[in-house]
């Protein structure tokens, strides 16, 4: 099998590095997305604005991958502040209507660009 950089537009771009996914094989690994813009702006708002940018990050890199949301088998939720899981919950249930995929939420000490949430992802591509 072979290994596929996958770069979009339709994301922010890499600010270190990193690929912004990996395709292998029929699985897509999407590095962690903060609530920057796809043109690298960050996102001015509370967890429930940020929570809404880093879900259309990844939306945008997983098409570009030829995969989707509803694709997504694990998602990794980091979070500045387990106060606002809540409200990140809910905006990520409405991107997750149906079957939603296995989740690990955690409280880290920082996240890059002091943002609050950053989410990565594994999904499966589209056949």
């Amino acid at each position: 099998m072979e290994r596929t950089i996958i770069s979009t537009n339709d994301a922010p771009q890499a600010i270190g590095p990193y690929s912004q996914a990996i395709a292998f094989g029929d699985l897509v690994f999407c590095s962690g997305q903060i609530p920057l813009t796809p043109t690298g702006s960050l996102v001015d708002g509370d967890i429930t604005v940020q929570t809404h940018q880093v879900l259309s990050n990844l939306r945008g890199l997983l098409a570009a991958a030829g995969s989707s949301l509803d694709q997504v088998v694990k998602t990794t939720v980091f979070l500045a502040d387990m106060g606002e899981f809540a409200a990140m919950n809910a905006v990520y249930a409405e991107y997750f209507p149906d079957a939603p995929p296995a989740r690990s939420t955690v409280q880290v000490a920082r996240l890059p660009r002091d943002v609050r949430v950053e989410i990565e992802a594994i999904a499966l591509r589209h056949k």
